[in-house]
C-alpha cells in the first residue's frame, strides 16, 4: 500500500525543482557567456594575478568583517542573548552553505537551526530570520538613495527616471499592503513579525545592533569590490563602485542561484562597465570578489559547518 504525499510537501517539492530549473538555466546561460567572451576572461585574470597585495589584503579584512557583522545583526533580531563564538562560526559556515543551495536557502537553513539549538522556537527563528532579511533589504535601498542625494554624478539618471520612480515606488508598496490585508495568513505573519520586531526595538542595544550590524554587512562587502577595485589600478570613483555593488545585489536576489552564483557575477561586471571599467578589468573585480567572498571561504566554511553539526549547535 503506497503512501500518499501530503499536498504542502507536493508543493515544496515542485518549488525545489523549479527552483533548481531556473539555477540550471542561469547557470548554462552563464557558461555560454563565458565561453563566448574567453579572451576577455583571461584577460581579467591576468590583470588580478598582477594586482597589488596591500590593496588584496585590506579586501581579505573587509571580507572577514562581513562575517562579523552578520553576527551582530543576527543577535540584534532576537532578544536572547547569543552565544558569541558559535554565532560568528555558524555566519561563517552559512555563508559557504549558501553558495550550493539556490536562493539563499543554505543560509537560512543554517542559522535557523542555529537559533532552534540556541532555544528559540522554530516560528520566532524564523521571523528573526525575515526580521533580518528585511532590514537588510531596507539598509541597501537607504544606502543606494543616500549616494544618489549625496553624490548626484554616481549614477547618470536621464530626468525622467525619478518621475517613474516615484509612480512605481507607491504603486510597489500598496500591492504589498493590499495582499497583506486580503491574505488572512498574510496578516497573521505580518502581526507576529511586527510583534516581534517591537520587542526588538524595546532595546536600544538590539536595534542599534540590528541596523548597525546590517549597515556594515552591506558596506563591507561593497567595501571588497572598491578594494579589489584600486587593487587592479582602476580609477573609478568608489561611489560608482559602491551604487554597482547595490544594483547588482539588488537584481541578483531575483534568480535564486546559489549564492549569486551567475547571476550576480553578471549583474555586477554589468554595473561596473555600466559605471565606466572597461570589460576585462571588470571580470577582474568580479573574480577578486567572488574568490574573497566565496570561493576561498568554502571549503573551510563546510568544515566550520561541519564541526558545528558534530557538536549539535546546528
Amino acid at each position: 500500500m503506497t503512501e500518499a504525499v501530503s499536498p504542502p510537501a507536493a508543493a515544496g517539492g515542485r518549488r525545489l525543482y523549479i527552483q533548481l530549473g531556473i539555477t540550471l538555466v542561469v547557470l548554462t546561460a552563464a557558461g555560454g557567456i563565458l565561453a563566448a567572451h574567453r579572451a576577455t576572461l583571461d584577460s581579467g585574470t591576468d590583470r588580478l594575478a598582477a594586482a597589488d597585495r596591500e590593496w588584496l589584503v585590506l579586501a581579505c579584512l573587509a571580507a572577514v568583517g562581513t562575517w562579523v557583522c552578520a553576527a551582530v545583526a543576527q543577535q540584534g533580531a532576537v532578544v536572547e542573548r547569543l552565544p558569541r563564538g558559535r554565532l560568528v562560526a555558524a555566519q561563517f559556515a552559512a555563508g559557504a552553505a549558501n553558495h550550493l543551495l539556490p536562493a539563499g536557502a543554505g543560509a537560512a537553513v543554517v542559522n535557523l537551526r542555529f537559533l532552534t539549538r540556541c532555544g528559540l522556537s522554530a516560528r520566532r527563528s524564523a521571523t528573526a530570520l525575515a526580521v533580518k532579511t528585511a532590514v537588510g533589504g531596507v539598509v541597501r535601498c537607504a544606502l543606494g538613495v543616500a549616494l544618489l542625494v549625496t553624490s548626484p554624478g554616481t549614477v547618470p539618471l536621464s530626468t525622467r527616471v525619478p518621475h517613474v520612480l516615484l509612480v512605481l515606488l507607491p504603486v510597489a508598496a500598496g500591492a504589498v499592503v493590499l495582499a497583506v490585508a486580503v491574505s488572512g495568513r498574510l496578516r497573521r505573519v505580518a502581526s507576529r513579525a511586527f510583534a516581534d520586531v517591537r520587542d526588538v526595538h524595546r532595546c536600544r542595544a538590539r536595534a542599534g545592533a540590528l541596523w548597525g550590524g546590517s549597515v556594515g554587512f552591506a558596506l563591507l562587502h561593497a567595501g571588497v569590490i572598491v578594494a579589489v577595485v584600486h587593487a587592479i589600478g582602476l580609477g573609478l570613483p568608489a561611489s560608482r563602485v559602491v551604487m554597482a555593488y547595490l544594483v547588482a545585489s539588488g537584481a541578483a536576489a531575483l534568480l535564486p542561484t546559489p549564492g549569486g552564483l551567475g547571476s550576480l557575477d553578471a549583474a555586477l561586471a554589468l554595473a561596473l562597465t555600466a559605471a565606466g571599467a572597461p570589460g576585462p578589468a571588470a571580470v577582474s573585480a568580479v573574480l577578486g570578489y567572488r574568490l574573497l567572498t566565496g570561493w576561498l571561504p568554502m571549503v573551510p566554511g563546510l568544515l566550520v559547518l561541519a564541526l558545528l553539526a558534530r557538536r549539535s549547535a546546528v
